[in-house]
Protein backbone atom coordinates (compact mmCIF):
# COMPACT_ATOMS: atom_id res chain seq x y z
CA UNK A 1 0.00 0.00 0.00
CA UNK A 2 1.64 3.56 -0.94
CA UNK A 3 1.16 5.65 1.98
CA UNK A 4 1.22 9.76 0.85
CA UNK A 5 0.56 12.86 3.33
CA UNK A 6 -0.96 16.17 2.96
CA UNK A 7 -0.22 18.94 5.17
CA UNK A 8 -2.74 21.60 5.08
CA UNK A 9 -5.45 23.13 6.50
CA UNK A 10 -9.07 21.37 7.94
CA UNK A 11 -11.97 23.04 5.63
CA UNK A 12 -15.04 22.54 7.33
CA UNK A 13 -17.20 22.70 4.27
CA UNK A 14 -15.25 19.43 2.74
CA UNK A 15 -14.50 21.08 -0.48
CA UNK A 16 -10.69 22.25 -0.25
CA UNK A 17 -7.49 21.44 2.55
CA UNK A 18 -7.26 17.97 4.28
CA UNK A 19 -10.71 17.29 3.42
CA UNK A 20 -10.01 17.25 -0.34
CA UNK A 21 -6.87 16.09 -0.47
CA UNK A 22 -8.04 12.76 1.53
CA UNK A 23 -11.04 12.56 -0.99
CA UNK A 24 -8.87 12.47 -3.72
CA UNK A 25 -6.40 10.08 -2.06
CA UNK A 26 -8.94 7.42 -1.49
CA UNK A 27 -10.50 7.96 -4.79
CA UNK A 28 -6.57 7.53 -6.44
CA UNK A 29 -6.30 4.19 -4.37
CA UNK A 30 -3.39 5.43 -1.82
CA UNK A 31 -3.66 5.70 2.16
CA UNK A 32 -4.03 8.93 3.20
CA UNK A 33 -2.36 10.62 6.30
CA UNK A 34 -2.56 13.80 7.18
CA UNK A 35 -0.99 16.81 9.25
CA UNK A 36 -2.99 19.89 10.17
CA UNK A 37 -1.80 23.31 9.88
CA UNK A 38 -5.29 25.28 11.00
CA UNK A 39 -8.93 24.69 11.37
CA UNK A 40 -11.36 26.93 9.52
CA UNK A 41 -14.92 27.78 9.53
CA UNK A 42 -15.73 27.95 6.23
CA UNK A 43 -18.85 26.74 3.66
CA UNK A 44 -19.11 27.63 -0.17
CA UNK A 45 -19.84 30.67 0.33
CA UNK A 46 -16.52 31.90 2.36
CA UNK A 47 -14.38 31.59 5.47
CA UNK A 48 -16.12 33.33 8.61
CA UNK A 49 -12.90 32.17 10.66
CA UNK A 50 -9.03 30.93 10.66
CA UNK A 51 -7.50 28.96 13.76
CA UNK A 52 -4.17 28.50 13.32
CA UNK A 53 -2.37 25.31 15.31
CA UNK A 54 0.76 25.94 17.09
CA UNK A 55 3.69 24.84 15.27
CA UNK A 56 5.08 22.80 18.02
CA UNK A 57 2.01 20.45 17.49
CA UNK A 58 2.58 20.75 14.01
CA UNK A 59 5.96 19.31 14.36
CA UNK A 60 4.38 16.29 16.62
CA UNK A 61 2.33 15.52 14.07
CA UNK A 62 4.72 14.95 11.28
CA UNK A 63 6.81 13.20 13.58
CA UNK A 64 3.76 10.59 14.38
CA UNK A 65 3.75 9.83 10.82
CA UNK A 66 7.03 9.26 10.39
CA UNK A 67 7.76 6.98 13.11
CA UNK A 68 5.20 4.29 11.86
CA UNK A 69 4.76 4.91 8.25
CA UNK A 70 7.27 4.81 5.01
CA UNK A 71 5.86 7.84 2.89
CA UNK A 72 6.28 7.71 -0.54
CA UNK A 73 4.94 11.35 -1.47
CA UNK A 74 4.09 14.60 0.22
CA UNK A 75 2.07 17.49 -0.24
CA UNK A 76 1.15 20.82 1.31
CA UNK A 77 -1.41 23.24 1.10
CA UNK A 78 -2.61 25.75 3.35
CA UNK A 79 0.19 26.76 6.01
CA UNK A 80 -1.10 30.32 7.00
CA UNK A 81 2.79 31.39 9.00
CA UNK A 82 5.90 31.47 8.88
CA UNK A 83 6.58 29.70 12.12
CA UNK A 84 4.11 26.79 10.44
CA UNK A 85 6.47 27.04 7.34
CA UNK A 86 9.71 27.32 8.70
CA UNK A 87 8.90 24.25 10.92
CA UNK A 88 7.84 22.05 8.69
CA UNK A 89 10.62 22.68 6.11
CA UNK A 90 12.79 21.56 8.76
CA UNK A 91 10.66 18.41 9.26
CA UNK A 92 11.52 17.79 5.64
CA UNK A 93 14.56 18.84 5.15
CA UNK A 94 16.62 15.09 5.49
CA UNK A 95 13.88 13.36 5.23
CA UNK A 96 14.06 12.69 0.88
CA UNK A 97 10.64 12.29 -0.24
CA UNK A 98 8.88 13.91 -2.95
CA UNK A 99 7.50 17.58 -1.76
CA UNK A 100 4.33 19.01 -3.49
CA UNK A 101 4.01 22.42 -2.88
CA UNK A 102 0.42 23.84 -3.97
CA UNK A 103 1.31 27.80 -2.20
CA UNK A 104 -2.58 28.57 -1.21
CA UNK A 105 -2.60 32.50 -0.62
CA UNK A 106 -6.30 33.19 -1.01
CA UNK A 107 -9.92 31.29 -0.77
CA UNK A 108 -12.36 31.48 -3.83
CA UNK A 109 -14.37 34.06 -1.68
CA UNK A 110 -11.31 36.50 -1.55
CA UNK A 111 -10.07 35.51 1.76
CA UNK A 112 -6.62 35.40 2.99
CA UNK A 113 -5.27 31.71 4.00
CA UNK A 114 -1.35 33.11 4.21
CA UNK A 115 0.18 36.40 6.06
CA UNK A 116 1.71 38.00 3.79
CA UNK A 117 5.04 38.01 6.40
CA UNK A 118 4.54 34.04 4.99
CA UNK A 119 5.46 34.37 1.81
CA UNK A 120 9.32 34.96 2.29
CA UNK A 121 9.48 32.38 4.41
CA UNK A 122 7.91 29.92 1.71
CA UNK A 123 10.63 31.72 -0.59
CA UNK A 124 13.51 30.79 1.18
CA UNK A 125 13.12 27.52 3.80
CA UNK A 126 9.58 25.75 1.69
CA UNK A 127 10.61 26.14 -1.99
CA UNK A 128 13.89 25.06 -1.96
CA UNK A 129 12.74 21.64 -0.82
CA UNK A 130 10.14 21.42 -3.53
CA UNK A 131 10.11 18.75 -6.17
CA UNK A 132 7.02 19.83 -7.76
CA UNK A 133 5.64 24.02 -7.09
CA UNK A 134 1.81 24.83 -8.20
CA UNK A 135 1.03 27.93 -8.35
CA UNK A 136 -1.88 29.83 -10.02
CA UNK A 137 -0.91 33.00 -12.05
CA UNK A 138 -1.25 35.40 -8.50
CA UNK A 139 0.65 33.03 -6.09
CA UNK A 140 3.29 32.65 -8.66
CA UNK A 141 3.59 36.69 -8.73
CA UNK A 142 3.38 36.91 -5.87
CA UNK A 143 6.35 34.37 -5.31
CA UNK A 144 8.43 35.71 -7.84
CA UNK A 145 8.04 39.51 -7.52
CA UNK A 146 6.78 39.47 -11.48
CA UNK A 147 3.85 40.19 -13.46
CA UNK A 148 1.95 37.70 -15.61
CA UNK A 149 0.66 39.11 -18.54
CA UNK A 150 1.12 36.06 -21.71
CA UNK A 151 3.79 32.97 -22.42
CA UNK A 152 6.61 34.50 -22.44
CA UNK A 153 6.36 36.10 -19.11
CA UNK A 154 5.66 32.81 -17.94
CA UNK A 155 8.53 31.45 -18.95
CA UNK A 156 10.66 34.05 -16.91
CA UNK A 157 8.34 33.47 -13.31
CA UNK A 158 9.47 29.59 -14.48
CA UNK A 159 13.09 30.39 -14.14
CA UNK A 160 12.13 32.71 -10.87
CA UNK A 161 11.16 29.24 -9.22
CA UNK A 162 14.02 27.17 -10.35
CA UNK A 163 16.35 29.84 -8.74
CA UNK A 164 14.68 28.88 -5.93
CA UNK A 165 15.63 25.53 -6.13
CA UNK A 166 12.64 24.05 -7.60
CA UNK A 167 12.66 20.72 -9.66
CA UNK A 168 9.29 21.68 -11.76
CA UNK A 169 6.81 24.52 -12.26
CA UNK A 170 3.44 24.08 -13.13
CA UNK A 171 1.65 27.49 -13.67
CA UNK A 172 -2.11 26.98 -13.82
CA UNK A 173 -3.89 29.14 -15.96
CA UNK A 174 -7.22 29.25 -14.96
CA UNK A 175 -6.72 33.12 -14.39
CA UNK A 176 -5.49 33.62 -18.19
CA UNK A 177 -7.68 35.54 -20.11
CA UNK A 178 -8.37 32.41 -23.05
CA UNK A 179 -12.63 32.29 -23.13
CA UNK A 180 -12.43 28.86 -24.57
CA UNK A 181 -9.38 26.48 -22.66
CA UNK A 182 -7.95 25.71 -19.83
CA UNK A 183 -4.14 25.78 -20.25
CA UNK A 184 -1.28 25.17 -17.47
CA UNK A 185 2.16 25.20 -18.26
CA UNK A 186 4.75 23.04 -16.91
CA UNK A 187 8.50 23.40 -16.69
CA UNK A 188 11.02 20.92 -16.01
CA UNK A 189 14.64 21.95 -14.55
CA UNK A 190 16.32 20.28 -17.20
CA UNK A 191 14.91 22.55 -20.28
CA UNK A 192 11.56 20.49 -20.95
CA UNK A 193 8.38 21.79 -20.79
CA UNK A 194 4.86 21.59 -22.27
CA UNK A 195 1.30 22.67 -21.80
CA UNK A 196 -1.52 21.23 -20.82
CA UNK A 197 -4.70 21.89 -22.58
CA UNK A 198 -8.89 21.07 -21.59
CA UNK A 199 -12.05 23.10 -22.52
CA UNK A 200 -12.33 26.09 -20.04
CA UNK A 201 -15.93 25.37 -17.64
CA UNK A 202 -18.00 28.17 -17.32
CA UNK A 203 -18.97 26.95 -13.50
CA UNK A 204 -18.77 29.06 -10.49
CA UNK A 205 -18.20 25.03 -8.60
CA UNK A 206 -14.26 25.55 -8.53
CA UNK A 207 -13.68 25.77 -4.47
CA UNK A 208 -10.75 23.37 -3.92
CA UNK A 209 -9.73 22.63 -7.44
CA UNK A 210 -5.90 23.91 -6.44
CA UNK A 211 -5.83 21.64 -3.74
CA UNK A 212 -7.42 19.05 -5.51
CA UNK A 213 -5.33 18.89 -8.27
CA UNK A 214 -2.02 18.91 -6.25
CA UNK A 215 -3.33 15.72 -4.18
CA UNK A 216 -3.82 14.10 -7.20
CA UNK A 217 -0.15 14.77 -8.62
CA UNK A 218 0.67 13.30 -4.79
CA UNK A 219 -1.23 10.36 -5.32
CA UNK A 220 0.09 9.39 -8.75
CA UNK A 221 4.02 10.12 -8.05
CA UNK A 222 3.39 8.24 -4.95
CA UNK A 223 2.32 5.15 -7.18
CA UNK A 224 5.40 5.47 -8.65
CA UNK A 225 4.10 7.01 -12.29
CA UNK A 226 6.41 8.96 -13.73
CA UNK A 227 6.11 12.93 -12.81
CA UNK A 228 5.20 14.09 -16.28
CA UNK A 229 2.64 11.16 -16.25
CA UNK A 230 1.34 12.35 -12.70
CA UNK A 231 1.10 16.01 -14.08
CA UNK A 232 -1.08 14.64 -16.81
CA UNK A 233 -3.58 12.40 -14.93
CA UNK A 234 -3.68 14.27 -12.07
CA UNK A 235 -5.48 17.41 -14.78
CA UNK A 236 -7.86 14.48 -16.09
CA UNK A 237 -8.47 14.20 -12.46
CA UNK A 238 -9.37 18.31 -11.88
CA UNK A 239 -10.99 18.42 -15.35
CA UNK A 240 -13.52 15.57 -14.81
CA UNK A 241 -14.21 17.03 -10.98
CA UNK A 242 -14.96 20.28 -12.56
CA UNK A 243 -17.23 18.99 -15.22
CA UNK A 244 -18.94 16.74 -13.16
CA UNK A 245 -19.81 19.21 -10.50
CA UNK A 246 -22.37 18.42 -7.30
CA UNK A 247 -23.71 21.82 -6.85
CA UNK A 248 -23.83 21.79 -3.36
CA UNK A 249 -24.15 24.97 -1.41
CA UNK A 250 -25.21 28.52 -2.18
CA UNK A 251 -21.79 29.79 -3.35
CA UNK A 252 -18.49 28.35 -4.72
CA UNK A 253 -19.24 24.53 -4.76
CA UNK A 254 -17.07 22.22 -4.53
CA UNK A 255 -15.65 19.80 -7.27
CA UNK A 256 -16.84 15.90 -7.36
CA UNK A 257 -14.00 13.57 -6.30
CA UNK A 258 -15.87 10.86 -7.49
CA UNK A 259 -16.10 11.53 -11.25
CA UNK A 260 -12.49 10.36 -12.24
CA UNK A 261 -13.42 6.93 -11.58
CA UNK A 262 -16.87 6.89 -13.60
CA UNK A 263 -15.23 9.15 -16.74
CA UNK A 264 -11.92 8.71 -16.92
CA UNK A 265 -11.67 6.80 -20.18
CA UNK A 266 -13.65 10.06 -21.36
CA UNK A 267 -11.16 12.69 -20.94
CA UNK A 268 -8.83 13.80 -23.46
CA UNK A 269 -5.61 16.37 -22.63
CA UNK A 270 -4.01 17.87 -25.66
CA UNK A 271 -0.23 18.06 -24.46
CA UNK A 272 1.65 20.36 -26.78
CA UNK A 273 5.39 21.22 -27.08
CA UNK A 274 6.50 24.94 -25.56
Amino acid sequence: MHIVTTIAGSDSGGGAGIQADLKTFQELGVFGTSVITALTAQNTMGVSGVFPIDHSFVEKQFQALIEDFSIAAIKTGMLYSSDIIKAIAHMIHNQNIPLIVDPVMIAKGGESLLLQEAIEAMRSSLLPLATIVTPNIPEAEALTGRKIHDVSDIREVAQGFFQLGVHCVILKGGHLADPNFAIDYVFFQNGKSFSMQTPRIQTSNTHGTGCTFSAAITAFLGQGFAMDKAIIEAKKFIQLAILHDLSIGHGYGPTNHFAYQLHKDSCEVLIYET
